[in-house]
């Protein structure tokens, strides 16, 4: 299957988790192209869609959220699932529930959402971002856990495996 991975990723964290998909699923025999949102037009042409975005403030990129619109608009793939990576010290399905996931996951039809822990790089953030993060109390260092991400990516290629191409 031609597979598009999108990732909105503002320091590169949520990037990270997007090339460990891509490296799966092209592992399993799949085209992948890992692209950024913003240098896609839409999802035209892939017979499969996973787009990831970091969680700022409860919300997607504005890059991801973006390129969903140009998605529903342009015609959905028969396969979407989403992704997010958000603060690194909270439970993952609580601290990445972005607040538009629902409809974003409806107009997508996407078969599923996965949270996954980040990585916070203190030097890398703004004064802006510094500030919020340490309201959240959150704790520096990198929180991804890469295992789970495989096999989060591996039942994606199980998905696939039962679809047909188009």
């Amino acid at each position: 299957m031609r597979v598009l991975v999108a990732v909105a990723s503002r320091h590169g964290g949520t990037w990270g988790i997007g090339e460990r998909v891509a490296e799966v699923l092209r592992a399993r025999g799949h085209a992948v192209e890992l692209r950024e949102p913003e240098d896609v037009v839409d999802a035209q042409g892939y017979d499969a869609l996973v787009l990831g975005s970091a969680v700022y403030t409860g919300h997607w990129l504005p890059a991801a959220r973006a390129f969903a619109e140009r998605v529903e608009a342009g015609g959905v793939p028969p396969l979407v699932w989403l992704f997010s990576s958000g603060l690194a010290t909270q439970p993952a399905a609580a601290a990445n529930s972005p607040h538009e996931l629902s409809a974003l996951g409806a107009a997508l039809h996407a078969r599923g959402h996965r949270s996954f822990r980040g990585r916070l790089d203190m030097a890398a953030l703004s004064f802006a971002e510094r500030a919020i993060i340490a309201g959240a109390r959150a704790r520096a260092g990198d929180h991804r856990n890469f295992e789970l991400v495989a096999e989060w990516a591996n039942g994606l290629a199980d998905a696939m495996a039962l679809q047909p191409a188009h």
